[in-house]
């Protein structure tokens, strides 16, 4: 996403129009101009605009009853009517119908742009944040909005589709951002260290805490502290917690003083928490707690927009400055598949397609999914008696061909290239992986060719 707004000018004065634009324009923002109403929304329907600034006096669809279609289509856009001198009651009754603003003319410049600082203030920074498709960009607006309070948020969606990319995007554009961001997985720590490890210790509090120990809480104090995949809490724990919340204040283990806090709370899960109340594993009042702002991000096949930038920026973190593109084919079987498990699974396609790789542009056949049946269904009586291949055999066949494909790149490698540091660039390995694959071929009674000086150094 970019990071300068883009701003729609509704005017069918085309001098005045393009003088607006050059002096929007002037100010760092993005700006695009319709000539009327009818032209404005073809370009709402297909463009990311941020704010919105219309004449009143316009053929066709005036400024008033546009001001009604784009509430009604788009109520998240601030509506900006520039009416004339002399109709200030009529503007006044079209902030009652949504209308964040409204301008008189004639006006000067900085009217103008001091109205667009104030309805648009400047996107804050998208980071690791990947938001290419309108479903992504969406959250990400909402994020963006709540960052800049103290509320709790409640981020949902299923696992490894980037909740807690999203949670540091919120606390990155917070005005805690300089300060703590903690993030604790509920559900990989032992329900016994949860407890501790969330409100700290002191010493002798129990055996083996030798020192006083402080907690996520404090930790996080001033900042950001994120419960990732909070359902995973036991129940019983989930009442100290909400007295934390409650309260805004501590009492580490073996304690007998409270730490006051100052924590801004996001809370992930990919369950349905409704659910889990309604089931008695999760309790009510820590829900309503928890779900301030709730934002639900997704699944990455619902964001196929999202899915070919993600791959891009999982190629540059793996191998940096190597310039590996990917094929359009390759990009077609990316968004042709299912992605259950979202952007994680995308990024073992991606390191396995960077083994099989052969060149520097990644093709269909590096592209290796691992597929998993939903069911096995017989049609036929005849199909009983088939050969049935279960999904752990399918596991072990795919294994065993990605295993051969690596044999064969890496042994095609050494015998181009006169050096291991060249090989092993080129596969995009370091040198000592490559030495400990060859030693491994060799165990497996693989022929692995003849080494030169160069290579066994």
């Amino acid at each position: 996403m970019d990071n300068k707004n883009l701003i729609l000018i509704v005017e069918d004065d085309k001098d005045l129009r393009e003088a607006i634009c050059d002096t929007v324009k002037l100010s760092n923002f993005e700006v695009m101009g319709a000539s009327n109403a009818e032209e404005a929304l073809e370009i709402l329907a297909i463009e990311q605009i941020d704010l919105i600034v219309s004449d009143v006096q316009m053929p066709g669809i005036d400024g008033h009853e546009f001001l009604n279609v784009s509430k009604r289509l788009y109520p998240d856009i601030p509506f900006v009517l520039v009416t004339a001198h002399g109709k200030i009651h009529k503007a006044v009754s079209a902030i009652r119908a949504g209308a964040a603003d409204y301008i008189v003319k004639p006006f000067e410049a900085e009217v103008l742009i001091e109205m667009i600082n104030r309805l648009c203030p400047n996107k804050p920074e998208a980071g690791n944040l990947v938001i290419s498709d309108p479903k992504s960009q969406t959250v990400a607006k909402l994020a963006a909005r709540v960052a800049d309070t103290n509320v709790t948020v409640m981020i949902s969606g299923e696992s490894g589709c980037g909740k807690e990319v999203f949670a540091r995007y919120v606390h990155e554009n917070s005005p805690r951002h300089k300060k703590p961001f903690c993030a604790i997985n509920c559900a990989a720590i032992p329900e016994a260290m949860l407890e501790s490890i969330l409100f700290g210790y002191e010493k002798g509090a129990f055996t083996g805490a030798y020192a006083s120990r402080a907690g996520k809480f404090e930790q996080a104090n001033h900042g950001t502290l994120l419960l990732d995949e909070i359902s995973e809490i036991d129940i019983g724990l989930q009442a100290k917690l909400l007295r934390v919340i409650q309260e805004r204040e501590v009492e580490r283990l073996g304690g007998n003083s409270t730490i006051p806090l100052d924590v801004r709370l996001i809370a992930t899960t990919n369950r349905d928490l409704k659910d889990e109340v309604q089931a008695g594993r999760f309790r009510e009042d820590l829900y309503y707690r928890l779900n301030v702002f709730p934002l639900h991000l997704p699944p990455l096949r619902e964001r196929p927009g999202d899915i070919i930038p993600l791959a891009r920026m999982a190629i540059e973190r793996l191998v940096p400055g190597q310039g590996i593109e990917i094929s359009p084919t390759a990009e077609e079987a990316l968004l042709k598949h299912h992605w259950r498990g979202n952007v994680r699974e995308l990024e073992n396609v991606i390191q396995r397609a960077l083994i099989l790789k052969c060149g520097s542009i990644l093709v269909p056949q590096d592209i290796v999914f691992e597929e998993i049946p939903e069911r096995i269904e017989f049609t036929r009586e005849s199909d009983k008696n088939a050969d049935i291949t279960t999904p752990a055999q399918q596991d072990a066949e795919l294994g065993e061909d990605l295993k051969t494909r690596e044999r064969e790149i890496i042994i095609e490698a050494i015998t181009k290239h006169s050096s291991r540091k060249e090989a092993a660039e080129k596969l995009g390995i370091s040198p000592r992986t490559l030495r400990y694959k060859l030693a491994q071929f060799r165990e497996e009674g693989l022929a692995v060719p003849t080494l030169n000086n160069a290579l066994r150094a």
